[in-house]
C-alpha cells in the first residue's frame, strides 16, 4: 500500500506540473483549436448532434475531465477516510487558479462556471478513487497457507 501511494505522490507532481501549466499559461490554451473545434461542432450539428451541445459545453465538460485526476490522487494518498477531500482539493485549487488568472493574467479569463466545473471534476475522481479503493479492500482473514 505504500508504494501505491508513493507512486500516487509521483503522479501527483507530474499532474501538478501539466495542470499549473495549463492553467497559468498567458492566453487561453484553446486560442489555437477553437476555430477547428467550431467547425467540428458545425459538423457535428449538420449530422444530427444536439444543438445544445456547443463550444461552452465542450470547454465546461474538458474542466471536469481535468480536474478528475486531481480528486481520485488526493483520496488515493490521503486514503479512503477523506473520500471528501478530492472535492475539497478541487474547489481550493480551483478558486486560486481563478484568483491568479484575474490578478496576473490579462488575457486569460476568470469564471465562477469554471470553478463549478472543476471541482465536479475533483469530487467526480475522488469517488471514482473512492470505489477502487473499496473493490480492492484485501480479505480481511484470508484462509491460512496450506503446505505439504
Amino acid at each position: 500500500m505504500r508504494s501505491r501511494r508513493r507512486v500516487a505522490k509521483w503522479e501527483f507532481i507530474a499532474y501538478a506540473i501539466i495542470l499549473g501549466a495549463i492553467a497559468l499559461w498567458p492566453t487561453p490554451v484553446d486560442r489555437t483549436g477553437a476555430g477547428m473545434l467550431m467547425k467540428a461542432l458545425k459538423k457535428l450539428h449538420e449530422a444530427g448532434m444536439p444543438a445544445w451541445i456547443n463550444y461552452a459545453v465542450v470547454e465546461s465538460a474538458a474542466n471536469v475531465v481535468l480536474f478528475v485526476p486531481l480528486g481520485a490522487l488526493v483520496v488515493w494518498i490521503l486514503g479512503r477516510r477523506y473520500w471528501w477531500a478530492g472535492g475539497a482539493a478541487g474547489l481550493l485549487l480551483s478558486g486560486l487558479i481563478e484568483v491568479a488568472q484575474f490578478a496576473f493574467l490579462p488575457e486569460r479569463y476568470p469564471a465562477l462556471a469554471d470553478v463549478v466545473a472543476n471541482t465536479c471534476g475533483a469530487t467526480l475522481g475522488g469517488l471514482l478513487a473512492l470505489l477502487v479503493m473499496t473493490l480492492r479492500r484485501p480479505v480481511p482473514n484470508p484462509p491460512p497457507a496450506r503446505n505439504l
